[in-house]
């Protein structure tokens, strides 16, 4: 069952959010899975463990504490975000394979464009050199997954700069424009979006 990708657009966080909770309590064995590609409105998510002092000084940007692992992250105008809303156990696949799923599938596209990326023991995401370019967080409630992927494409990060991004004091931050990828966050999510489902179907076959 090939999972639905949905193009949500620019939506609020917090409503995508409690979308995702639903989806996910209300799904059956039936339920096809779900991919949804979005981008947001800038917010600070705050992860289960996250701690406030992540957070290193008050720009004007809302703070939303949510389920997913890790720390304090920002989504904002011009970065792609990918939910994946999988069943896992009928796709047979474990969380710690899905999370090399899904960051294989960045480094695939990244690698399209002639560009090196890599993954880091212990630190989810996608790194090209020292700077990070991808983050990933996940919840898996009843073995399904929500949250999912975020690919920083043409933005301002200036935010970052407010925060510990994922927990790591001074971590840098890339996006794909700074690495001459020719991509906007639309066409980003699309070839994005192909990359998981190519993946997944590997992991699946």
């Amino acid at each position: 069952m090939i999972p639905v990708v949905k193009r949500l657009g620019r939506v609020d966080y917090e409503p995508t959010f409690q979308a995702m909770q639903a989806f996910t309590a209300n799904r059956t064995v039936e339920t096809p899975d779900e991919l949804w590609i979005v981008e947001h409105p800038p917010v600070y998510t705050l992860g289960q463990a996250g701690k406030p002092e992540h957070i290193l000084c008050d720009i004007g940007i809302p703070t939303v504490k949510i389920d997913r692992g890790g720390q304090v992250t920002y989504h904002g105008p011009g970065q792609v975000v990918i939910y994946l809303l999988l069943d896992l156990p009928r796709l047979k696949i474990k969380v710690r394979e899905l999370v090399s799923t899904i960051e294989q599938a960045v480094i695939n596209l990244l690698g399209l464009y002639g560009v090196t990326a890599e993954r880091r023991d212990g630190a989810p995401g996608v790194y090209v050199g020292e700077a990070k370019v991808a983050a990933l967080g996940l919840r898996i409630r009843n073995g399904c997954s929500y949250h999912g992927v975020s690919l920083n494409v043409d933005m301002d990060l200036t935010p970052f700069a407010a925060i510990n991004p994922c927990g790591y004091p001074g971590l840098k931050v890339v996006q794909t424009k700074d690495l001459n990828i020719p991509l906007t966050a639309d066409e980003a999510g699309e070839q994005l979006s192909q990359q998981l489902l190519q993946q997944l179907d590997k992991q699946h076959g």
